[in-house]
């Protein structure tokens, strides 16, 4: 007997936007990813939320900056690798704030599937 706990895949998320907070926190050097398996592990979220026909937003951290945004804590690698592994592109905003201008356009912009 279940708990009756309900699962992602209890749900049907057409039209909606869906926030998934992933752990991208992925290894690199020289800007390359050189483990990818926390991409791989978000890859079920992703792909059914995306068969859903949600508007699929990622979010996530990359590092330990001291000092405000550095560049070689960009999760863009992330955004290529990860448009690689779902087969469609993958919108990328490179926003100096959680939530700043270049999101909020991208968001704005997306379609369902995206």
């Amino acid at each position: 007997m279940g708990l009756g706990k309900k699962t992602i895949d209890d749900e049907n998320y057409a039209g909606k936007r869906v926030l998934v907070r992933c752990d991208f926190n992925v290894p690199m050097k020289d800007g390359v990813i050189t483990n990818d398996n926390r991409i791989n592990a978000a890859l079920p979220t992703i792909k059914k939320l995306i068969n859903d026909g949600a508007k699929v937003i990622l979010c996530s951290h990359l590092g330990k900056p001291k000092n405000g945004p550095e560049a070689k804590f960009s999760l863009a690698p992330v955004a290529v690798r990860l448009s690689e592994k779902i087969g469609q592109p993958v919108q990328f905003a490179d926003d100096d704030e959680v939530v700043g201008a270049q999101a909020k356009a991208a968001v704005a912009t997306m379609n369902n599937g995206d």
